[in-house]
């Protein structure tokens, strides 16, 4: 089963909201203090993040829906099956990342 594209798009979006939700992971585990501000580090790259993120869910959507699929007898096809549960991850997995993608905007609504 392929689903790289979906990886990709997965770890861009975690590493988009590694600078927001990677601190208040750490806090809750009882970690903080002066050391814990210097994770700020990432936030910088998150604009970089963002836009992989995008470009690797569109890349996805456009995988799965939009590609022409020419299936020869003698090419290596997807089954339909397979396809099904590229779908199915992808629509589990899209409103994961855009939670972790948007995290910077909704977790300060949570500890104010």
């Amino acid at each position: 089963m392929k689903v790289s594209v979906d990886r990709r798009t997965l770890l861009a979006g975690i590493g988009a909201s590694a600078c927001c939700v990677g601190p208040l992971l750490l806090l809750s585990m009882g970690i903080g203090g002066a050391w814990i501000a210097h994770l700020t580090a990432l936030e910088r790259y998150r604009p970089v993040f963002i836009v992989l993120t995008v470009l690797f869910v569109g890349l996805s959507f456009w995988k799965l829906y939009l590609a022409p699929q020419s299936c020869a007898v003698e090419d290596n096809c997807i089954a339909d099956r397979t396809r099904m549960l590229q779908r199915v991850l992808f629509w589990v997995l899209l409103p994961i990342v855009l939670l972790l993608v948007a995290s910077p905007w909704i977790l300060p609504i949570f500890y104010r």
